[in-house]
């Protein structure tokens, strides 16, 4: 069971340094990246046991099990996740110093190095410190390690951007409280609430994954067209071929009304249709249920046998965002995606207001779906909408 459970910890851990390092144009040095790593685990080691000495004193913890959900939220947004986040940053400094750290992708590679090296210790407690059935904590610390990537990347960027302008700039703080709230947040959907809530991070997971591939992409294509002695009539056209699906620069210049008003008639009606869309999934979703024999009353987090019905839900609901999105592109004749995320945001804020007042468990769910919502419906406007 040893052999097994660290198999588990440095076989993913591995195979995803090495993706990171292999997709970097200029492949930097093997050895400093390992050591980035390695550094990753001891400063992670030495948050992870602040962070249990803490929760020792304190008599807090991030399960809510444990501490409760208002306490468990405040121990990882308030401590755990910024001493996590931190320590990452220690780990990359030594590689941000020096002479091989010149341009943000580098950012990217060393900060995704500290997080795995941070993910790979935490692994192992994790697995270590837990016995009986090890399927669940398997699953968990399988999900929590493309999210130690994803947020670190975001900051590494940052840095990456700051040492290339050789001035510090704004990048990196707000991406590093990006970080923190971002993965904060995940963490507790993975490690912080039943085994039934893995269901809501896995649309997080697929949206940190799309929003990767693009920004990896986007990333290279720039690190390539930088050097100029590299640009030949063969990459450019390479680079066009890549170009060929949306970027994220496509879907910000889609977001933007330049060239006439902003439809405010079809905001408004871009809510009703949104709230509507919601309710239609859900529905959709509870009558699916009752033909095929599920049985949505047995629900409960802390059982993982009820994640099918969950999951049944959560993909109703999000069903109903891209549909919306393509509806209101395509009823308004709208070039833009402006109308229809504004409607989306108002119509989640609605939600969750409500949710706020009636039902703060779900509200948990509810935040964590949000952004993934958002960009189902901004996706479906994408396909609707007319070209300008």
């Amino acid at each position: 069971m040893s052999a097994i459970k660290l198999l588990v910890v440095l076989v993913p851990a591995l195979a995803m340094l090495w993706l990171v390092w292999r997709t970097d144009p200029d492949r930097e040095p093997p050895l400093v990246v390992l050591g980035t790593a390695v550094l990753g685990v001891v400063f992670g080691g030495v948050a992870l046991w602040l962070r249990a000495r803490a929760a020792a004193f304190t008599h807090l913890d991030m399960d809510i099990r444990a501490a409760g959900q208002g306490m468990a939220l405040l121990f990882t947004f308030a401590f755990a996740a910024p001493l996590g986040e931190a320590a990452k940053v220690a780990a990359c400094w030594p590689a941000f110093r020096s002479h091989h750290f010149d341009e943000p992708y580098d950012g990217v590679v060393y900060a995704s190095a500290a997080a795995l090296g941070f993910a790979t210790i935490e692994s192992t407690l994790v697995l270590f410190g837990h016995t009986g059935s090890m399927g669940i904590w398997i699953a968990r610390v399988l999900f929590a390690l493309p999210a130690h990537v994803f947020f670190a990347s975001a900051w590494g960027w940052g840095l990456g951007r700051a040492r290339q302008l050789r001035e510090p700039g704004a990048h990196f703080p707000m991406l590093f409280v990006f970080a923190v709230v971002g993965h904060g947040f995940y963490s507790h959907l993975v490690y912080g609430r039943g085994p039934a809530a893995l269901v809501a991070a896995v649309p997080l997971l697929l949206g940190m994954g799309v929003v990767a591939f693009f920004l990896q992409r986007d990333l290279r294509r720039r690190s390539v067209v930088s050097d100029r002695s590299r640009i030949t009539a063969l990459s450019i056209a390479s680079l066009e071929a890549l170009s060929r699906p949306p970027s994220l620069r496509a879907f910000r210049e889609a977001l933007k009304n330049r060239d006439r008003p902003i439809g405010w008639r079809w905001v408004a009606f871009g809510v009703f249709i949104h709230l509507g869309g919601m309710v239609l999934g859900i529905t959709m979703a509870i009558v699916f249920g009752h033909f095929v024999h599920v049985d949505f009353s047995i629900i409960d987090e802390r059982d993982a046998s009820t994640a099918g019905p969950v999951a049944l839900l959560v993909a109703g609901l999000l069903t109903g965002f891209p549909l919306s999105g393509y509806l209101i592109a395509r009823a308004g004749e709208l070039p833009t995606l402006f109308e229809a995320a504004v409607g989306s945001t108002l119509a989640l804020a609605f939600t969750l207001t409500v949710l706020g007042f009636f039902a703060p468990v779900a509200l948990v769910f509810a935040l964590a779906l949000a952004p993934i919502a958002l960009g189902l419906s901004c996706a479906g406007a994408w396909v609707g909408r007319e070209e300008a």
